[in-house]
């Protein structure tokens, strides 16, 4: 582990309790769904925890949370937080025989779900085959409206009246390179040293408003709620990803930052003519890096870019290129936040920070995560020597900007989520008339990347092969991510293998540019 007690033994005002006191008529959250202001989403938040804390939810418990809405995601995420347990926030784009796992592994007491996602609830607990409970958010946001009164709240036996920065606040899982995902443990101390890193490198603004059009389960969506929650600022955060709503928000809502992808980016600018309002002072581009062609666009419509590198390890960015150094610094994702540390191992696994040597990216600082959840040999293979593995492979140059030259080898970015081969594999490979497969990225203008199979199967080929790729097709949807499934299955005879066996994915992704 990189993080210790005595880094984080520090306690410091409960945010949302010192927001509602200093701030109360800011808004915290606007959404598709509503608004809340500071003071609203103080007594919500309270009125949400009492009830939790009636189902026997304790200081410490797990909950899990599925929800589509934006702003109910956000209410029972600082419930949890004003009761003092730990959200396990759900992908509700993946399958629930994957989501009914995370509930496992985390050991959560319930499942908080919202009226988009009651569907996939139902079906998360029939596969999670036990009993968990079960919190409609939608109710109880009824149930308490009239609760939302600004006053002083009653004290309560749960009422926290400090944030401790060692204390877990989330376990966000992330895909693993073996197939097994792994719960990410983040701490108070992860978000409070992260939103200080950030505001030092984006500079800030009192009346700040961050654009979120991406799901909130996200930790990139999470970063945002929580550094928004710690400087008093506004949250406005759409239920996904909308062209039009988007350019409309960035013309006509004040908005001053925007956290984007860069398959996002381009279809904002795709038709675009005009630069936006001066207001909008930084775009956050993270998940994939920006091609030139995009970049050059956004430059000549005065659009702010900031490309960043970061991940659910490290709670997002800690490495951010800055838009005057866009195009001198092309490919590059700038230069490590503040508080981060960043080296390269060489070639003996020393980290160094000499220019142009190509190895694995570490990282250093206190925004990296205090370890997985129940995975003592991932613990043990990503922390050594005081630095976080990334796993990614980059140089540094002779002005200390990054450059990540493959993104954790064999990962597929596709949209800006992380696909990890080995997961669609295992999927791949309970199929009928698989023997093995292997899973690489495919460019594709609209997504960045989606992930193509070659397929190896047993005794002759069947006479129709497209009714076997669409039954395999149809079985996949029902156990993973749509993102996750293949767009294309190719059948071959064998998989390329060096002498010691190891799969030559460099030479399926050369045939899929032929």
């Amino acid at each position: 582990m990189l993080t210790t007690e005595s880094n984080f033994a520090i306690a410091l005002p409960d945010w949302l309790q010192s927001q509602a006191n200093r701030r109360p008529h800011q808004q915290a959250i606007v959404s598709p769904d509503g608004a809340m202001t500071y003071d609203e989403l103080m007594h919500a938040a309270s009125n949400c925890a009492a009830s939790l804390y009636d189902r026997g939810i304790r200081a410490g418990h797990r909950v899990a949370v599925a929800a589509k809405s934006s702003l109910l995601h956000t209410l029972a995420l600082h419930a949890l937080i004003q009761l003092g347990a730990v959200i396990v926030p759900l992908n509700w784009r993946l399958s629930p025989e994957e989501l009914a796992f995370q509930l496992g592994d985390s050991q959560a007491r319930a499942l908080m779900y919202d009226d988009g996602a009651r569907e996939l609830a139902d079906r998360i607990i029939k596969a999670f085959g036990r009993d968990i409970g079960a919190i409609a958010i939608d109710e109880h946001r009824r149930s308490q409206t009239t609760a939302l009164a600004s006053g002083p709240l009653a004290s309560a036996p749960w009422r926290r009246e400090s944030i401790q920065l060692s204390e877990t606040h989330a376990i966000v899982y992330t895909s693993g390179t073996t197939g097994r995902p792994k719960g990410a443990m983040i701490t108070y101390g992860n978000h409070w040293f992260s939103a200080m890193a950030s505001v030092l490198q984006l500079g800030f603004d009192l009346e700040e408003r961050w654009l979120v059009p991406m799901p909130l389960f996200h930790v990139g969506g999470m970063g945002v709620l929580m550094r928004s929650l710690i400087y008093g600022t506004t949250v406005v955060a759409h239920n996904g990803f909308d062209v039009e709503r988007v350019n409309r928000a960035l013309d006509e809502d004040g908005i001053t930052i925007a956290s984007l992808v860069p398959a996002m980016l381009s279809r904002l600018l795709e038709h675009r003519e005009v630069p936006y309002p001066k207001t909008l002072r930084s775009i956050l581009l993270g998940g994939s890096a920006a091609p030139r062609g995009l970049l050059e666009r956004a430059l000549t419509l005065g659009v702010p870019v900031n490309q960043s590198y970061g991940m659910t390890e490290t709670n997002t960015q800690v490495v951010t290129l800055m838009s005057h150094d866009a195009l001198r610094k092309l490919g590059s994702s700038g230069k490590p936040l503040a508080n981060v540390s960043i080296a390269i191992a060489d070639k003996d696994g020393v980290p160094t920070t000499e220019p142009d040597i190509e190895g694995e990216i570490l990282v250093r600082g206190p925004s990296v995560i205090a370890g997985y959840l129940n995975r003592p040999d991932a613990n043990e293979q990503a922390f050594r020597g005081g630095w976080f593995h990334t796993g990614d492979i980059g140089r540094l140059d002779d002005e200390g900007y990054l450059y990540v030259l493959d993104r954790r080898s064999d990962l597929i970015v596709s949209g800006g989520e992380n696909i990890y081969p080995a997961e669609v594999e295992s999927a791949i490979g309970k199929l009928e008339a698989v023997v093995e497969a292997a899973v690489v990225a495919r460019d594709d203008d609209t997504w960045g990347q989606v992930p193509v199979a070659f397929v190896v199967i047993r005794g002759d080929r069947p006479l129709d092969l497209d009714a076997l790729k669409m039954s395999w097709t149809k079985q996949l949807r029902e156990r993973l991510a749509h993102y996750k499934v293949p767009k294309a299955f190719f059948i071959v005879d064998e998989l390329p293998r060096n002498a010691s066996g190891k799969l030559l994915r460099r030479e399926l992704r050369e045939l899929v540019k032929r």
